[in-house]
């Protein structure tokens, strides 16, 4: 009966959210007033998770996804249970707006995730030349 216990316990850490971030980057802005971010969310548990909001000391920050071939706010995004969201240039980015500073490139940013299930996950990310494209590293 213990043994059966356990076995129960393992099977419900896995039913939770675990998300970690990776390929975080804003490229240098060209303007004084807003930028972009990039980064891909990887949720490994068994349970999806939303990402509620996004927060920075650099300005204001919400995320946009493109639906329908335009640009639109999202309130909440999911991240799909042993799936990804993934934020690039062309689809789906952070909006960085009403910026107090105009971030240089090799400095780095520092945003809060807030999420749904996990909680906020602080991200240090790299401001990179105007023209990075990760594919390349260029």
């Amino acid at each position: 009966m213990a043994g059966a216990l356990v076995l129960a316990g393992c099977g419900s850490e896995d039913s939770k959210a675990e998300v970690s971030v990776s390929g975080a980057y804003m490229p240098q802005p060209v303007s004084d007033s807003m930028a972009a971010g990039f980064l891909t969310v990887t949720n490994k548990g068994g349970t999806k998770d939303e990402l509620t909001s996004v927060t920075s000391d650099v300005g204001e920050v919400t995320a946009h996804e493109t639906v329908n071939s335009s640009m639109q706010e999202a309130k909440d995004l999911a991240v799909p249970a042993r799936g990804q969201l993934v934020f690039k240039s062309g689809g789906s980015h952070l909006m960085f707006e009403k910026l107090k500073r105009k971030p240089k490139q090799g400095e780095k940013v520092t945003v809060r995730l807030h999420f749904a299930e996990s909680g906020t996950v602080t991200v240090e990310m790299p401001v990179k030349s105007a023209t990075y494209n990760p594919k390349t590293g260029h």
